[in-house]
């Protein structure tokens, strides 16, 4: 048959219940006969009109929702970090920032003596934007030579800033800005609701970029780019305190202990804050993976995935699970809380707060098979780090077997288990993609791996969004 034809047809052996016939598979379009075909393999049977009846009119999920695996857990758990309190990230993308915070809460209310605690998420949001901000410009005038369909480049103005991150991001602002109590800045509507002013931020940012490559020429001197370059920032910086408010360089803080006494006032900047009250070397805290698609035991690096220009790109040791859970394990028998990702949106029980593979029963709804594992899953973009919340919590037998997990969650009190989520130990070994963990808990042999040339991975890799 000619390459034009309609339809390109062939011929190939299959086998069907014992028997072997020959049949005609049609490559292209949906034509009648082939509509006719799948109409005809559509069995509409009794139950399947019931299941079409309550599929069109009610939530799927609630028809999913798998009433043989509800009440099969608790939410105990032997081992915990002492924490207290949860936070609401709100409509915002900034669950790396909470979770971040998170881990290092529960050590300045035991440190102080404190009922509770929590710090300024907006005082470091508000520089995370900011050098977001500056970040790409620099890329911009870096690639302002190449076409705008190159990959780098396009990658640049489809992602000029945003309120997603993840660990190194926090390390690099938290280490340069240092941190504030809560009270000191306050949320703002704007911090609680980004998309408005993520929005503008971003098409100021697109405009500036493509003023700064319609002024190269090879005749232009690079100090004009960078003069330029200084204006445009005013003006995020304008937008940013307009919309967050204005951080401070230093303030006067003072604290009630749980016991009822009061402490006296004491100046702080916020570098000083950060090192009197936490006093935690962020860069002794490595980042784990569990990504199946590539080699274990080695460290990646993913190229331009960071807020500061003169920050340190997102890097990681990628780790089979077995080696993540014994860290984690031991980290929560020191009372070390971590930072820990995952995709929160599979198999999630919302209404209990319990994360187990059995949750949803799809096959039975809609009568067909799902098989991905979760190599399949993170190679078609199926599965990937959504969300980043603060491991607390390992249930274990009398044998010291892992049972559960218990995390510590930024949507408020009155989601999950009173803020908090139990996961299943294979929901853990399915979905849970990252962990950050004081490196006195990680083996030796697994920080020597740290000396190693890592291995660059583009921004754009399906393994590589930021958590919101």
């Amino acid at each position: 048959m000619k390459w034009f034809a309609k339809y390109l047809t062939i011929t190939f052996i299959i086998s069907s219940i014992g028997m072997v016939k020959s049949q005609e598979i049609k490559r292209g379009g949906i034509d009648q006969e082939l509509l006719k075909e799948l109409k005809n393999s559509f069995n509409k049977d009794g139950k399947t009109k019931a299941i079409i009846n309550a599929a069109t009119n009610i939530d799927p999920k609630n028809l999913m929702l798998n009433r043989e695996n509800i009440g099969k857990t608790d939410h105990f758990f032997s081992n915990q970090v002492k924490v207290k309190g949860i936070t609401n990230q709100k409509s915002s993308g900034r669950c790396w920032l909470f979770t971040s915070l998170n881990v290092f809460r529960p050590k300045v209310i035991e440190k102080l003596g404190l009922e509770d605690f929590e710090f300024s998420q907006n005082y470091l949001f508000f520089y995370d934007l900011l050098e977001k901000a500056n970040l790409f410009l620099e890329g911009v005038i870096a690639t302002k030579n190449k076409d705008m369909d190159d990959k780098t480049v396009e990658w640049l103005f489809k992602n000029p800033i945003g309120d997603g991150g993840q660990w190194s991001m926090f390390a690099d602002i938290g280490e340069k800005y240092g941190l504030v109590p809560k009270s000191v800045m306050a949320e703002t509507f704007n911090s609680d609701n980004t998309s408005v002013m993520n929005s503008v931020l971003s098409r100021k940012l697109r405009e500036d970029g493509l003023e700064i490559r319609d002024m190269y020429t090879p005749k232009v001197k690079e100090e004009k780019f960078y003069k330029r370059k200084v204006e445009m920032l005013s003006e995020i910086y304008r937008i940013l305190v307009i919309s967050l408010g204005e951080p401070p360089e230093e303030f006067t803080w003072r604290y009630k202990t749980k016991d009822g006494k009061l402490s006296e006032p004491k100046k702080f900047t916020p570098k000083s804050f950060y090192k009197e009250v936490v006093g935690v070397n962020l860069k002794d805290y490595i980042m784990l993976m569990n990504d199946p698609t590539r080699e274990y035991y080695k460290i990646y690096e993913v190229e331009f995935d960071r807020d500061m220009y003169d920050g340190q790109n997102w890097k990681y040791i990628n780790l089979p699970m077995d080696d993540i859970k014994q860290i984690a394990k031991s980290s929560i028998l020191g009372n070390d809380a971590m930072y820990f990702s995952c995709d929160v949106g599979k198999q999630l029980n919302t209404n209990d707060g319990y994360l187990d593979l059995n949750n949803y029963d799809y096959e039975s709804l809609y009568g067909v098979k799902f098989g991905m594992n979760k190599t399949k899953r993170i190679k078609t973009f199926d599965s990937g780090s959504s969300h980043g919340m603060t491991l607390v919590g390992v249930d274990l037998d009398k044998d010291g077997s892992i049972l559960k997990w218990q995390v510590e969650n930024s949507w408020g009190a009155d989601k999950g288990n009173k803020g908090y989520l139990t996961m299943t130990d294979k929901w853990f070994d399915e979905y849970m993609f990252r962990l950050v963990v004081f490196k006195k808990y990680i083996p030796e042999k697994i920080l020597d791996i740290l000396k190693q040339k890592p291995i660059l991975l583009p921004p754009w890799d399906p393994m590589f969004m930021s958590e919101e």
